[in-house]
């Protein structure tokens, strides 16, 4: 497995990371946030307002993965 992903997706605060791990294919959800020092961080909780942007992220993620998939078939 590579140490950078495969690919990313981002909708609003919303990130989808896909990884490749010899043809299997893994998807990280995060949101990121700014601390109260100003530090931009990143967190895989999701609020109420997070919910449509990471549902998006992930069906983006998911038609990616299946183009590759079937492009390797």
């Amino acid at each position: 497995m590579s140490n950078s992903p495969a690919y990313k997706f981002k909708i609003g605060l919303i990130t989808a990371t896909i990884w490749n791990n010899d043809g299997f294919y893994s998807v990280d959800l995060t949101r990121a946030y700014k601390t109260q020092e100003g530090e931009w961080r990143n967190t895989t909780s999701f609020g109420h307002n997070d919910l449509l942007n990471a549902a998006k992220c992930a069906e983006r993620a998911e038609n990616w993965i299946a183009k590759h998939l079937a492009a390797n078939t």
